[in-house]
């Protein structure tokens, strides 16, 4: 297995820019992974392709508008993009300008009203370490998120160009726990009524949070996969969504997870349990199955040849050629199925990455 058999060509045209209006009007290709046959949707008709006591599980993280500006001592621009936080006034961040070394001090631009420059105030912050390439270690003078509203932008992929006039469409409708660095973006279809419908015809929803880093969209660089150092993500399967996946399992219906961030945090707390002597999960609809409560750091890497011990089916969206999320639906669908899938879809006019259109995977 080679990081190259991952690759496809993807006409910079088939890039979304701007979010489907409205959410639920994406296009939704599903593929059968028994057959390899393709069927041609609305995500609106995901009603018609779930099952009453299917399980839904969505990923609840709302993402830090963490994109920031700031400016040296000497005057020159710096953006921040924060990653991570380490305590109160502590995080990771990218950082774009020179000379952003150890004990370099920043000063955070605060914009004022449209006839007033930005200026520089008291919030500050101070480089503490240098971390991998351009990330690095800073604290600010005093806790940062009161100071989103004005200070905070949405930190969109690097492939959109288009400016996003309502912040809100790059959060999911279900989103509650601050977080993450961008949106799960399967998760961006779903509209209140979708969610409403689905629950009215028996479909059971349940929620997990993976606060999503960027590093889970960087292409992977070593010529083998399995070489390539995956990201630490923090993560909660809480008692509840535990109870609802025992159940569902236990009555024959699907565990089906929304999006890539979901399918981590799923399988994370199946590998924890399968660890366990005490306990054990099966996939196998109608048996005795256990999974227990997670909370903590994942850095699950599901390449082809995993055994998935949690899910039975998922909603993703079109992912980045040689990414780890390739992989994974990959490993899940079968890597000859999904680049003939993509290649389909890429046929069809689908629209591709963050904004794109959605795949339920069967």
């Amino acid at each position: 297995m080679k990081t190259a058999d991952f690759d496809y060509h993807l006409p910079e045209s088939s890039i979304a820019q701007t979010p489907a209006e409205p959410r639920d009007s994406s296009r939704l290709l599903v593929l059968h992974r028994d057959s390899s046959d393709v069927e041609h949707r609305i995500f609106r008709d995901l009603g018609l392709l779930l099952q009453p006591n299917d399980l839904l599980v969505l990923n609840r993280t709302r993402v830090i508008p963490a994109r920031i500006f700031a400016k040296k001592e000497t005057g020159g621009r710096v953006e921040l993009l924060l990653l991570r936080r380490r305590d109160e006034l502590t995080w990771e961040a990218l950082v774009g300008g020179k000379g952003l070394n150890a004990g370099k001090q920043i000063f955070i631009e605060i914009p004022q009203q449209p006839s007033v420059p930005s200026v520089v105030n008291s919030l500050h912050a101070e480089i503490m370490g240098i971390l991998e390439g351009s990330e690095r270690l800073i604290k600010f003078s005093e806790p940062i998120e009161p100071y989103f509203p004005k200070v905070g932008n949405v930190p969109l992929p690097p492939y959109i160009h288009e400016k996003l006039t309502d912040p809100e469409r790059y959060q999911t409708v279900y989103s509650r726990d601050v977080g993450s660095a961008a949106a799960p973006t399967a998760g961006l279809h779903f509209t209140p009524q979708l969610l409403d419908e689905l629950k009215a015809k028996g479909v059971k929803i349940a929620y997990v949070t993976l606060h999503v880093g960027l590093d889970t969209f960087a292409p992977v660089t070593e010529d083998d996969p399995a070489e390539h150092k995956i990201h630490t993500e923090w993560c909660e399967l809480p008692q509840e969504t535990a109870d609802l996946i025992n159940q569902t399992k236990q009555s024959g219906g699907r565990v089906v997870a929304v999006g890539t961030t979901s399918v981590r945090t799923l399988e994370s707390a199946g590998q924890v349990t399968m660890d366990d002597g005490r306990q054990t999960v099966s996939t196998v609809h109608g048996l005795s199955s256990t999974v227990s409560p997670f909370l903590g750091p994942t850095n699950i890497f599901i390449l082809p040849g995993y055994q998935f011990k949690v899910v039975d089916a998922m909603i993703t969206n079109f992912h980045l050629p040689k990414s780890t999320l390739i992989m994974l639906v990959s490993a899940f669908a079968g890597r000859e199925k999904i680049l003939s899938a993509y290649e389909t879809a890429i046929r069809e006019g689908y629209r591709f990455y963050s904004f794109g259109d959605a795949m339920l995977i069967v």
